[in-house]
């Protein structure tokens, strides 16, 4: 799975960033899969729903298929969580994980100064670019937001890189 995780604070655009990165990657005929990643627990179920009750009663993998929509529930797996999801990302060029700093693999920071918070990439060796207007002082390179078809490209070729750890 060719994979680059945006990660960031609260509030500084990783999602905004991720969605205009898919959107340009689908205008090129890119095949590209998201995973939002949470650091908290959440049931995704419905108490008292006949899918929650499958899940219950032990059904792995319980699905609910509708007309426009499937979803799969999976237990999370001790081990790296993107191996087991590997199957179901199989067709896509590119997965973006929005999320998920600790897990192994490339990782880009959306920082915006606004927000009040340090840049990240001034902390963890592990952070490969910035995404920012506001021109952090940092090691790695500053990619600004609104070139969305340069970021797209370089994007690209970071998930693109040989297999990273942890697939």
């Amino acid at each position: 799975m060719h994979r680059v995780h945006v990660v960031g604070r609260q509030n500084h655009g990783k999602t905004t960033l991720i969605v205009a990165l898919v959107a340009e990657f689908r205008r090129r005929g890119i095949r590209v899969g998201t995973i939002k990643h949470s650091r908290h627990t959440h049931e995704l179920d419905m108490p008292g729903k006949d899918s929650y009750q499958h899940r219950q009663a032990g059904g792995e993998p319980a699905a609910v298929v509708t007309r426009n929509l499937i979803g799969v529930f999976l237990p999370r797996p001790d081990a790296c969580v993107y191996e087991r999801l590997a199957t179901l990302y199989a067709d896509c060029e590119i997965v973006i994980v929005e999320g998920d700093i600790e897990a192994p693999g490339v990782k880009i920071e959306v920082w915006r100064a606004a927000a009040g918070s340090t840049c990240l990439a001034a902390e963890r060796s592990d952070i490969v670019a910035v995404v920012s207007d506001d021109g952090p002082l940092v090691r790695v390179p500053v990619w600004p937001r609104q070139d969305i078809i340069r970021l797209a490209d370089h994007v690209w070729m970071l998930a693109r890189k040989p297999a990273q750890t942890g697939e």
